[in-house]
């Protein structure tokens, strides 16, 4: 994908289409050269569909979801050219809209609602803990991870993360 680059003085903005709303990054150049990274929120659902070309369409699976997030970002950093890869990354914080569960509806079932609740904030918990032993563990944890309760339009995700890391020129030499 070739983004659409407009720079401004210390920022970058990397978006798609001839007038879009977001970026799906922006960079700060830090003094020293490095780069502080803002990723537009994304979800497992729709946007990881989108932005990774996929046919399955991932609902409310937070294991699966959770690094799909990761996945898309992975790319648009490697297509901005920023870098080849998240291990190179070192995320600050992680901010996620958490979303009520899709089905069963609370007022038909609200046992069953309820359980459903639980099911995704011990998968979502464990997920994320996952993803970053699993996946980056050269790399430290964010000092911040905080959780809305809200939901989002994406009609198949279980949350949105949106997420501001650091990419630091000296540790790549």
């Amino acid at each position: 994908m070739a983004f659409n680059v407009k720079k401004r003085g210390k920022l970058t903005y990397y978006s798609e289409g001839e007038r879009p709303v977001l970026s799906a990054l922006v960079t700060e150049e830090q003094p020293d050269g490095d780069l502080k990274i803002y990723f537009a929120g994304l979800t497992g659902g729709y946007s990881a569909k989108h932005v990774l070309g996929l046919d399955e369409l991932v609902t409310m699976d937070p294991h699966r979801e959770i690094p799909l997030v990761f996945k898309c970002w992975e790319k648009w950093v490697v297509d901005a050219g920023i870098c080849t890869s998240l291990q190179e990354i070192d995320f600050i914080e992680v901010h996620a809209f958490g979303c009520q569960p899709k089905s069963p509806n609370p007022l038909v079932d609200p046992l069953g609602y309820a359980a459903e609740q639980d099911r995704l904030r011990k998968a979502y918990a464990e997920a994320y803990a996952s993803f970053f032993a699993d996946n980056l563990p050269d790399n430290g944890v964010p000092c911040r991870f905080t959780v809305h309760l809200t939901d989002v339009p994406d009609t198949a995700a279980s949350y949105e993360f949106y997420s501001t890391a650091l990419y630091q020129k000296a540790l790549q030499k």
